[in-house]
């Protein structure tokens, strides 16, 4: 592996949702205040659509970090069940024992108890459910109901929703509409701007070093500017572009990742914008494959 010989602790560019890397670019940023305003602010229900790969999970992390000590946080990383099962795993999230069976009205009962008792102590109770473009429809009609649980003066619960865009098409259909209206704030996160492309790749080397001494200008800003063309700033693709690049500057005892390393790994990675052929560049359509050939005959 490459950590030696760049003197890295750990493997910088891990698509796993680290929040010890979150970088706080434009639209991470936006969408992380957007969250914490409403929320100190009482709003119920809030909704965060981002594009694949655009970093929802490690902001919903970032956010529940930030929320530690502040509220009672619960976290569903997976919503795709039944009614009652989102209502158990709530439950249980929440430190609720739960005895099976159980029928519906019961565990409403057991959040409606536990959330007051939080609520008389000064606890907000804060609900965040990841990939919820997954949720059935059949059970959207739960998350309508935990919406019910108030006070005269204030929400007993806030929620949450962070998904991909299939999130709005599902909300838009008429029979879960009575849920659409209730949702408060909503912000979109997508891909980050290819300026701030290199100030990521420096970043997570500089959580990833060893020391105040390790070098973190390993790549170029040619390799940058390849790497956020190649990914359309998509931070999985961008993590995955650079690991191959270090993984080949480390075959070639290399301490700098060039653009040429990049284009390398774009050619081994599904996803990513790759640059036509100069001829395709400079020629259109039809010259081009009059170009083809004319090569083959002087071949």
């Amino acid at each position: 592996m490459y950590l030696g010989h760049f003197s890295l602790r750990e493997a910088p560019f891990s698509i796993t949702p680290d929040t010890d890397f979150f970088f706080a670019h434009e639209g991470a940023q936006a969408s992380l205040n957007m969250l914490l305003v409403a929320l100190r602010s009482g709003e119920g229900f809030l909704k965060v659509v981002g594009e694949l790969g655009c970093g929802k999970t490690v902001l919903c992390r970032q956010l529940l970090k930030t929320l530690q000590g502040e509220c009672v946080t619960a976290y569903i990383p997976n919503p795709d069940m039944g009614p009652d099962d989102l209502l158990v795993a709530l439950c249980r999230e929440l430190g609720q024992p739960v005895q099976l069976p159980v029928l519906r009205h019961q565990l409403m009962a057991t959040l409606a108890q536990c959330l007051l008792a939080h609520a008389e102590q000064g606890h907000r109770v804060v609900v965040c459910i990841d990939e919820a473009q997954a949720i059935p429809v059949r059970t959207v009609e739960s998350l309508r109901l935990l919406s019910n649980l108030e006070t005269e003066k204030r929400k007993l619960l806030q929620l949450v929703l962070l998904g991909q865009p299939d999130l709005d098409d599902k909300l838009a259909r008429p029979e879960i509409r009575q849920l659409l209206q209730r949702i408060t704030f909503s912000e979109y996160l997508g891909p980050m701007h290819a300026a701030r492309v290199q100030g990521y790749l420096v970043h997570r080397l500089q959580r990833a070093a060893q020391g105040e001494a390790t070098d973190t200008d390993v790549f170029t800003p040619a390799a940058a500017r390849a790497i956020a063309q190649a990914s359309g700033g998509v931070p999985r693709l961008i993590n995955i572009l650079a690991h191959k690049c270090l993984m080949l500057a480390y075959g070639e005892d290399r301490h700098r990742v060039t653009a040429a390393h990049v284009r390398m790994a774009a050619r081994d990675t599904p996803g990513v914008a790759r640059h036509p052929p100069w001829w395709r560049r400079l020629w259109p359509a039809s010259g081009a494959r009059h170009l083809r050939s004319t090569q083959g005959e002087w071949e």
